[in-house]
C-alpha cells in the first residue's frame, strides 16, 4: 500500500504522511518530529514560506527573507522622529510618532481639556488632562417631609406642601393637629434646634393634647399682654407722663413720691 503524499504550496514539497499502523509496528521506538529549518519558514499566524522568500513574521516585525538558517530580517530606513514627540507608537516596523489629541472622546461628542458637562441634571462630567472622562453624580439634601416631587430638568425632588409627617395613614403639615379617633390627637413635632420634622406625627390622648394647647394658649395671652404693657409704659414715659400701676384689686394709681 502506498503511503499518501502531502505536498506544500509555494515550493513543490513533498512529505511521505505513514499510516498509524506503521507506527505501531515500530514498537520500542519514539516518534520523531520532522525539524522545519533549511526547508521553509512559519509566520505567527501559521502560514509557510519557501526558502528565499520574502514574507513579514508577524504584523508589527519588519520584512524578512526565509534562509535555510532561519529568517533573516533587516530593519529599512525608517524616518527621523522629531526629538519633542512625546508618545512614540512600535505598531509596525518603523516606530511612528503619535500626534497627542487636546481633546475627550465622549459619547460620540468631543470636549476640550477642562471642559465641563452634563449628561443628566444629575450627572456632571470633566473632560482630564490625560484624556480621561471623569463623572460625579449629584448629592442632594435631605428632605423634610414625606411626599417629596420630582420636577422636570431638576435633579433632586422637592416638597412642594412644606415639612409634614405621617399620622396613620395621612400626611399632615407640621404644626397641623388631627384627631385621629376620639381619644386620640396627632401633630408633627420639630426636632429640638432645627427645623426638621420627625417622619411620624407625635401622638398623645386628647384630653392631654387639649391641656398642653390650653397652657399654651394661656402662655401666649400672657406674653401679649406682657409686651402691650411694656410698650404702654414706654410711651408714656417718653411722653413725660407717670405710668400708673394696677393695684390688688385691679383698678389704677398714681406712683406717689416719698418726701
Amino acid at each position: 500500500m502506498r503511503s499518501p503524499v502531502l505536498c506544500m504550496s509555494f515550493a513543490l514539497q513533498c512529505f511521505v504522511l505513514q499510516s498509524a499502523s506503521e507506527y505501531s509496528s515500530k514498537s520500542g521506538l519514539e516518534y520523531e518530529f520532522g525539524d522545519y529549518r533549511g526547508k521553509f519558514c512559519i509566520d505567527d499566524q501559521g502560514f509557510v514560506y519557501s526558502i528565499g522568500e520574502f514574507y513579514h513574521p508577524s504584523s508589527t516585525a519588519c520584512p524578512c527573507t526565509c534562509t535555510e538558517d532561519g529568517p533573516v530580517c533587516v530593519r529599512p530606513r525608517c524616518p527621523r522622529i522629531h526629538p519633542r514627540c512625546t508618545r512614540i507608537t512600535y505598531k509596525s516596523c518603523c516606530p511612528v510618532c503619535e500626534a497627542v489629541s487636546k481633546v475627550c472622546v465622549y459619547g460620540g461628542k468631543t470636549y476640550r481639556i477642562l471642559e465641563e458637562f452634563k449628561l443628566s441634571p444629575c450627572e456632571r462630567c470633566r473632560c482630564e488632562v490625560n484624556r480621561e472622562v471623569y463623572c460625579t453624580i449629584s448629592s442632594c439634601p435631605t428632605l423634610h417631609c414625606v411626599n417629596p416631587v420630582y420636577e422636570p430638568n431638576h435633579c433632586c425632588p422637592v416638597c412642594k406642601n412644606g415639612p409634614n409627617c405621617f399620622a396613620g395613614n395621612r400626611v399632615i403639615s407640621a404644626g397641623e393637629r388631627v384627631e385621629v379617633d376620639e381619644r386620640t390627637v396627632c401633630f408633627c413635632t420639630y426636632r429640638d434646634g432645627t427645623g426638621q420634622t420627625y417622619l411620624y406625627a407625635t401622638c398623645v390622648e386628647r384630653q392631654q393634647a387639649d391641656s398642653e394647647a390650653s397652657d399654651s394658649d394661656n402662655t401666649s395671652k400672657q406674653r401679649e399682654e406682657t409686651e402691650k404693657e411694656r410698650e404702654r409704659e414706654s410711651v408714656l414715659t417718653q411722653a413725660g407722663c407717670h405710668p400708673m400701676k394696677r393695684s390688688v384689686s385691679g383698678t389704677s394709681s398714681p406712683d406717689r413720691q416719698e418726701g
